[in-house]
C-alpha cells in the first residue's frame, strides 16, 4: 500500500500518549492478566506503560515487521511465542489494515487483544481500543518526531 492513500495526519505527543494509553487502563484494570505481549516495534511503549498502570511484571514481544515508513509491504514474523495467548493482554498502538492484526490472532487466539487507536478495517479485529480514527490518517507516533526550532512567523514573513 503507498503512502499516497494518507490524506489527514494526526499527531500525538508523549503527554497525549501517555493520557490515552492511562485511559486505556482505567478500562482494563479490573481483569487479571498473566503478562503483556507487545507487539513490535509500535506496541512497545504502550505495552510499558499498561504494564506500569496494571502492575504486570512478566512482558513478552511478539516481532512482527510491516510497514516502510508509510509503506505497508509483506509481512515478517521474526520472533513469535510459545502459547495461545491465554490470560495474557495483546498490546499494540494501533490496528491499521489488519494484516499485522489478523496474524497476531492466528498466533495468539486466545489473547485479549488492545490498541490505543484504531482504524476502521482492523477495528473488528481488536476487543478493545481507545480512539478511533480515519483509514486515510497517517498517526505520527511521539516516537517518530523530534523537537526542532521554529522560526517565529513575523521573521519568516520578512524573509
Amino acid at each position: 500500500m503507498s503512502h499516497q492513500r494518507y490524506h489527514q495526519h494526526f499527531t500525538v505527543s508523549w503527554d497525549q500518549l501517555h493520557r490515552d494509553v492511562r485511559e486505556l487502563c482505567h478500562r482494563l484494570v479490573e481483569r487479571d492478566f498473566k503478562g503483556i505481549v507487545a507487539i513490535t516495534r509500535g506496541g512497545l511503549i504502550p505495552a510499558a506503560l499498561i504494564a506500569r498502570e496494571l502492575n504486570v511484571r512478566l512482558i513478552d514481544t511478539v516481532c512482527i515487521s510491516s510497514y516502510d515508513g508509510k509503506d505497508q509491504g509483506e509481512l515478517e514474523v521474526m520472533k513469535g511465542v510459545d502459547h495461545d495467548g491465554d490470560g495474557w493482554l495483546l498490546v499494540d498502538d494501533l490496528v491499521d489494515t489488519g494484516k499485522t492484526a489478523r496474524k497476531v490472532r492466528e498466533m495468539l487466539p486466545k489473547a485479549h487483544f488492545v490498541t490505543v487507536y484504531a482504524k476502521p478495517e482492523g477495528r473488528p479485529l481488536v476487543d478493545q481500543y481507545l480512539t478511533e480514527v480515519a483509514q486515510d490518517c497517517w498517526i505520527q507516533f511521539p516516537w517518530d518526531m523530534g523537537v526542532a526550532y521554529v522560526e517565529p512567523l513575523a521573521d519568516q514573513i520578512k524573509r
